[in-house]
């Protein structure tokens, strides 16, 4: 499983606004959908909603933005018809975090046993003493 994104076949909601400007069509807006993933401390399955928002000019065929801009500086109308894909993709992919977590203060696994932190009792410790000192811990202190 990946860490986070949106799951394969999952449907999106657009909420767009495509405006005529003078060089194209500017495509303004917000997409929101499902996120899955897990935990990137605790493992945990986490299930949110993803809302981003887009704004990305698309220019005419044969308009100024030919002369000015690179052809992957901007998007192109093809045949009337715009190709959000990678639009969606690359804001989608933007706002994804490189670590999630599922609460803001997951303390995540305990490194010796594996429990989760937030299961293990307050006292929960793994401290171990270094063999060559054992001996010693028969010992006790008097006073004189």
């Amino acid at each position: 499983m990946e860490m986070i994104g949106v799951p394969d076949g999952a449907d999106l909601s657009l909420d767009l606004r495509l405006q005529s400007v003078s060089e194209g069509v500017l495509v303004s807006g917000v997409v929101t959908g499902p996120l899955v993933g897990e935990c990137g401390r605790c493992l945990r399955p986490i299930s949110d909603t993803l809302r981003v928002s887009v704004q990305e000019m698309f220019a005419y065929p044969g308009s100024t933005t030919d002369a000015t801009a690179e052809d992957d500086e901007i998007g192109r109308l093809q045949d009337d018809l715009i190709d959000l894909e990678p639009t969606l993709r690359d804001a989608v992919v933007l706002v994804l975090p490189t670590n999630p977590l599922c609460h803001p203060d997951c303390q995540g696994l305990c490194p010796d046993c594996g429990g989760l932190w937030d299961d293990l009792p307050a006292d929960h410790s793994h401290l171990q003493g270094d063999p060559r000192w054992a001996a010693l811990s028969t010992l006790t202190m008097t006073e004189e």
